[in-house]
């Protein structure tokens, strides 16, 4: 269906397509995917000691509001991140602030982490149960005078309802965010969260998102950081502010991030040097062009112990689950594996 909805779909300005999608989400108006391999042991795994039918996720971005996070369950998503979410609701950066690169498959946005604010979210949240393992990305207001209080105010806003709390520190379209990836604030930040942490007697599992854009100076760096903060989780990685020539789109030197398939492998090559760093310490959940059986095979392989995606469910449709669990099947079986834990890191 949507193969045949897809050619009316991007015709409408991108962002109006997400809205659209997120209230057919909202009103069901999208039927629930019929799961033909549902529950095979080739998939299942644990993510914070929670199990999971299959380690496919639904990255931060798309569900900015924690509105539609249960509809994505049924789609077929293992676990779902929301977010990111700011202490005070913003509008974001000026539209137009996204861009469809269709001969590329990827997408361009400059939203600026447009949300409603966390007492909102929160509130739907508590009002509306989860019925899988979610995952809260939480960020700083663009005109704070105070971004490790905003971090703070939102970690102890959501302590409470979510599975686990993704730091991000990653996004190019907050000014000066990723600054974060700096050594010594970035273990400022971890500190300061991990103190309030223990203050409230949580045990709240963090994640930390860092950029497809540092080098292996930096790699090393933050692995350190990360590593003697005790954080059990890095999602590698968001959207890139470079990858530009190789594209075929006229918009493709248009400012914001850059995700989809373009930037698959440089995420999977930094998957695999944090894998080789990291040496199991920490899990890795891989994002960055993720949109096929293969594209998460090849992030397994090189580390990765969870996938997550976003732009590929715009090109491929709202059947991608299921899409990249059947080709994914295929691969394992011709490996003779019993589980896709198996091939982790066996790049």
């Amino acid at each position: 269906m949507f193969s045949n909805l897809r050619s009316l779909i991007f015709k409408l300005d991108p962002e109006t397509a997400h809205n659209l999608a997120i209230k057919s989400l909202k009103f069901n108006l999208i039927p629930n995917v019929l799961e033909k391999d549902r529950n095979n042991p080739l998939f299942k795994s644990k993510l914070f000691n929670i199990d999971l039918e299959n380690p496919i996720g639904m990255a931060a971005g798309f569900d900015k509001n924690a509105e539609v996070y249960n509809s994505l369950f049924k789609l077929g998503f293992g676990f779902v991140e929301v977010g990111t979410i700011t202490p005070f609701r913003q509008y974001g950066n000026p539209k137009p602030r996204v861009f469809r690169l269709v001969e590329d498959e990827a997408l361009i946005n400059r939203l600026g982490f447009n949300n409603l604010g966390s007492k909102n979210v929160l509130d739907r949240i508590k009002s509306n149960k989860q019925i899988g393992l979610l995952g809260i990305n939480i960020g700083p207001n663009k005109d704070s005078v105070n971004r490790l209080k905003d971090y703070l105010d939102c970690f102890k806003t959501f302590q409470d309802v979510a599975d686990y709390i993704t730091i991000n520190i990653s996004s190019p379209n907050t000014e000066d965010l990723r600054s974060f990836h700096d050594q010594t604030k970035l273990n400022e930040l971890l500190n300061t969260i991990n103190k309030e942490k223990q203050n409230l007697g949580s045990k709240i599992p963090i994640a930390v998102k860092v950029s497809p854009d540092i080098n292996n100076r930096e790699i090393k760096k933050i692995t350190e950081v990360l590593l003697s903060n005790s954080i059990e989780f890095v999602i590698v990685s968001n959207s890139s502010d470079s990858t530009r020539d190789s594209l075929n789109n006229i918009q493709k030197y248009q400012k914001g991030g850059l995700s989809g398939k373009p930037i698959e492998a440089k995420s999977t090559k930094l998957i695999n040097e944090f894998y080789k760093i990291l040496d199991g310490r920490i899990k890795i959940i891989g994002c960055g062009g993720v949109d096929s059986g293969k594209s998460a095979y090849e992030k397994f392989l090189a580390g990765a112990n969870y996938v997550q995606l976003y732009t590929g469910m715009v090109f491929k449709g709202p059947n991608i689950v299921n899409m990249i669990k059947k080709e994914l099947k295929e691969l394992l079986i011709k490996d003779g594996v019993k589980n896709f834990t198996e091939i982790i890191g066996n790049k």
